[in-house]
Parts: C-alpha cells; sequence; structure tokens
C-alpha cells in the first residue's frame, strides 16, 4: 500500500474546460454551481493550444474567485511563448486572483508535429514552473505578518506563495523512453518548484499505484493525485483513447459496447470509474481528480460511490442522450 503525504483528509477535485458557445456557457455554470456545492479541494481550468482560449479560461476562473470559495486552478503551457509573453500571462492571472496553477509543456499545435519548432522561450513544464515563481516573487517578495502579543508588530516574511501542479504519466508519456525517464522528468519539475502532481487519466488502479510505488522510491515527496473520468459512452472512449494514446480497457470497450442505450452506458461507465476510484483509495491515495467534460452528474455519482460525498436522498439526474465527442 502506498500512502500519499501530507493530506490528512483524503480531497476530491475537478477538471473543467472552457466553454465554446453561449449554451455551453450556462450550462457550465449551473455543473460549477452543482461541483462547488460538493466541497472540493480545487477546480482547474484549461487552456487552449496557443493561447486559444485564454480570454475564455480566463474568464471561468474569475467567475469561480468571485461567486465561490473554491480554489480555482489555471491551466498553463509553454507552447509558442517567449520569456516576455508568459511572464505577461502569468502576471495576468495572479493579479486576477489566481493563485494556482498546472504548468504543462503542452501538445503541438494543429499542422505541427514533434519535429517542429513549436515551444518558444520556455522548454519544457520545469522552466514554466520555474518562471511562474520567478513572477509571483517579482509581484509579492515579501509580506508583513502580526506579531501575537505585541499589538502593532509586524514580521517580515516572504511573499505569499502559489501551487503549481505538473503533470505525471502513470503509463509513460507518448514521447518517453522509459517509466524510469518520466520519473526522472517528475523529480526535475519538483526539482523546479512544483508541489503537485495530477497524472494523466489511466483505466486500471495497479497503473497508478505501481507508479506512485517507483516515484516514492525515486525520491519524489509532493503529492500525486490520480485523475480519472467517467466514460459514459463508447464514442467517448474512442475519443479519450486518440487524445491520450493510452490502449484501450478492453473490458470497459465490452461493456459499453453491450450495453443497450445511453442510460445504461452511461451507468457502465459510472460503475468502471466507482470502482477504479475505491480500488486507488484503498490503495492509499490521498484523493482523486476528476475530469468532468464540464458535466455534473456522473462526476459526483462516483464520488459518492467512492464515499467522498454523503449520498443525497434525491436521485442524479437522468444522463443526457446525446454525449459530446
Amino acid at each position: 500500500m502506498t500512502t500519499e503525504p501530507d493530506c490528512p483528509d483524503r480531497t476530491f477535485s475537478f477538471e473543467l474546460y472552457p466553454p465554446r458557445s453561449t449554451d455551453a456557457e450556462a450550462a457550465l455554470y449551473a455543473s460549477i454551481a452543482e461541483l462547488v456545492a460538493a466541497g472540493p479541494e480545487f477546480i482547474s481550468v484549461t487552456y487552449g493550444a496557443s493561447g486559444s482560449t485564454r480570454g475564455l479560461s480566463l474568464s471561468v476562473l474569475t467567475h469561480m474567485l468571485r461567486n465561490t470559495e473554491v480554489k480555482p486552478m489555471a491551466h498553463l503551457t509553454c507552447v509558442g511563448s517567449s520569456y516576455a509573453e508568459a511572464s505577461q500571462l502569468i502576471r495576468e492571472f495572479l493579479d486576477a486572483g489566481v493563485t494556482s496553477f498546472l504548468a504543462l509543456r503542452g501538445d503541438p499545435p494543429k499542422g505541427s508535429s514533434e519535429e517542429d519548432d513549436f515551444l518558444g522561450d520556455l522548454g519544457s513544464a520545469g522552466e514554466l514552473v520555474q518562471l511562474i515563481h520567478r513572477v509571483q516573487k517579482e509581484r509579492v517578495p515579501f509580506a508583513y505578518n502580526d506579531v501575537p502579543g505585541f499589538p502593532g508588530a509586524k514580521r517580515l516574511s516572504s511573499g505569499e506563495k502559489v501551487t503549481i501542479a505538473v503533470a505525471a504519466f502513470p503509463n509513460g508519456h507518448p514521447r518517453s523512453r522509459s517509466v524510469d525517464q518520466d520519473i526522472d522528468t517528475l523529480l526535475a519539475k519538483e526539482a523546479a518548484g512544483a508541489n503537485l502532481a495530477i497524472t494523466q487519466l489511466f483505466f486500471h488502479a495497479d497503473e497508478y499505484l505501481s507508479f506512485v510505488e517507483r516515484a516514492r522510491a525515486a525520491g519524489v515527496v509532493m503529492r500525486i493525485l490520480p485523475g480519472i473520468m467517467p466514460v459514459l459512452s463508447p464514442r467517448r472512449l474512442e475519443r479519450i483513447i486518440e487524445l491520450t494514446g493510452e490502449a484501450t480497457p478492453l473490458d470497459l470497450q465490452r461493456q459499453l459496447l453491450a450495453a443497450p442505450d445511453a442510460a445504461a452506458q452511461a451507468q457502465v461507465g459510472i460503475e468502471h470509474a466507482t470502482e477504479l476510484g475505491r480500488r486507488l483509495l484503498d490503495g492509499g491515495a490521498s484523493g482523486l481528480h476528476l475530469y468532468t467534460f464540464n458535466q455534473h452528474e456522473a462526476p459526483l455519482a462516483v464520488l459518492r460511490g467512492v464515499g467522498l460525498v454523503r449520498d443525497s436522498t434525491t436521485p442524479p439526474p437522468a444522463p443526457r442522450q446525446k454525449e459530446p465527442a
């Protein structure tokens, strides 16, 4: 059993992406209200390739800052940015009140490949982690804190710290040569100042648990949150495999294909994610990070199933009949 450090209570968190239309925006904010009510540790918001959703991402983040008590986490990537541009973007998020980030290298823009020069001045997520810390230190180099027992007295301390998460890959990054290289990369990100890792999604608990065991043996000490997703249709599973390069989970695929309708498919996906979540928590994971597809019903059903959210006397709404790709 691999127990995660520095987390007395098991937590949960969510990932959202910016809305693509006015109708999607209204649906997203309704889902945010439901997700916030469950009490997550944080909610992260993705950032489109080459900054394509910059304004939309910031809008969702500031909505949460103004209307909820939940900490929003901004995704940032290295793709196509100079140091000056990246610094300006980081400062923009920090000035808006965002102090949690997920630092990612990012994928090549559409039409580009790994052989093309697409990264800009920042060559890795570790360099982006360092830059976030540097920009924050320039903004808030120190703070004055009250001294207990001495009214009016102040003590000088370092400025407000930021939370910087990075990605981890239990089944290996598509560009890595081995799991050892993935763990070395994770160690380098931690050395650069990362203080949380979130995994790419996976489908079997042993994939995460063995990865964490190897990471701990190599010296990684930060929390490594498992990222999971309720897969509610065969079409969504196909899309996930296409985007992540993960091996197709044949047992889940067969069950989804055998289900007679969309509601039954959704139930298969929820039950699979719930069982996965139970095994992760039983194995020592400090919490679960759920990829939501901007919907709240299935992620909350999973959290109720694993006992991280109290059950409700009101049944969850029926799954949507039409799933997004």
